[in-house]
């Protein structure tokens, strides 16, 4: 294998730490359910399992004038499967299946963001979803997610892609998964063994021609 080669696998090599995992990611929101939102919306969050939750935050953000909409207070740890799922709901009681957290919030319909904080109050992550208009405020990543309809979910395609673009990590779902997801493997073997093929490929059809 000549340095030309080597060059370019380690090229490729650098050019997928964008793919990665992340710490902790928002995976998938319900913010508008069919009829009323009381019980029935949710944020699933993804990451390493056994992470400790306590003192991160999510805020929804008001796409008309950026202020805040809700905070709610996390407490808890990432389960084995590294989903966490926070839903609405009263008394501890919430229609949402699988749960790891209850609390009393909701999000306004898009226009809007919800942003993910740290015990530090850094942005971990954020989602803004909907059209935004000259006069409004986009607190999300990127282009802003479509506003799917009533029922439907927004999630990211991977659990653990994250490209800091909105409109490109996450799809509608007609069919939520609050508790579960496609999660791409870590690390990214796939991508891996595709540009490796295309650089041998690249690097055999070089040799053909100076030969």
């Amino acid at each position: 294998m000549n340095l030309a080669l080597v060059s370019l696998i380690a090229l490729c090599l650098i050019t997928a730490a964008p793919v990665r995992a992340a710490p902790l990611l928002l995976s998938e929101v319900l913010y508008d359910a069919v009829g009323s939102d009381d019980g029935a919306v949710f944020v699933e969050l993804f990451g390493p399992a056994g992470l400790l939750l306590d003192g991160h935050v999510i805020e929804g953000v008001n796409g008309s004038d950026g202020s805040l909409t809700t905070s709610i207070a996390l407490v808890g740890t990432l389960p084995d499967d590294g989903f966490f799922v926070l839903a609405d709901g009263v008394s501890g009681v919430s229609a949402i299946a699988q749960v790891d957290l209850v609390a009393n919030f909701d999000f306004q319909n898009g226009p809007d963001s919800i942003v993910l904080r740290g015990p530090d109050g850094s942005v971990l992550d954020a989602l803004g979803y909907g059209a935004f208009g000259a006069g409004d405020v986009f607190a999300g990543e990127g282009s802003p997610a479509p506003d799917p309809s009533a029922g439907e979910s927004l999630a990211r395609r991977f659990a653990n892609l994250d490209t800091n673009d909105n409109a490109a990590d996450f799809i509608s779902l007609s069919q939520p998964t609050p508790g579960s997801g496609p999660e791409l493997p870590e690390p990214p073997v796939a991508w891996l063994v595709a540009c490796g093929l295309s650089l041998l490929v690249r690097h055999r059809v070089r040799a053909g021609v100076a030969r």
